[in-house]
């Protein structure tokens, strides 16, 4: 198993890794929106699905991947009114790309955030870092 960590998204703030590769599997932990400390009372939902979005691609590049090599995709998300938001920043960002996805409605995230992502990419060993 190898640990995949780059600067360019934010440290973990507790034991565990940014992202593992085992296989050509990269699994990413679950990641909240926290680049630069938003403020998920000043920041709406799209900027912090936008954010965190952001982060993960930032994890999966330092693995030697992009969101082509994305193929599952877990949202924790508080308010399913905020399902149709996080539809159009995720599409935005993925384009054509339609990896399998669960979005979870669940009550509250750490640090009041709104959206948190679990994502898994396979890349192929010519690519991997």
């Amino acid at each position: 198993m190898k640990i995949i960590h780059t600067t360019e998204s934010p440290a973990p703030l507790g034991h565990y890794a940014q992202a593992v590769e085992q296989s050509g599997f990269v699994f990413l932990s679950g990641m909240l929106p926290a680049r630069d400390l938003i403020d998920p009372a000043i920041h709406d939902f799209k900027a912090q699905a936008q954010a965190v979005l952001d982060q993960c691609q930032k994890v999966i590049e330092a693995a030697g991947g992009t969101y082509a090599d994305v193929v599952q995709v877990t949202a924790y998300m508080v308010g399913v009114e905020n399902w149709v938001a996080f539809n159009e920043v995720y599409s935005r960002a993925f384009g054509a790309h339609t990896p399998a996805r669960a979005i979870v409605p669940v009550p509250a995230l750490h640090h009041g955030f709104a959206i948190e992502l679990q994502v898994v990419a396979f890349i192929p060993e010519e690519r991997r870092r």
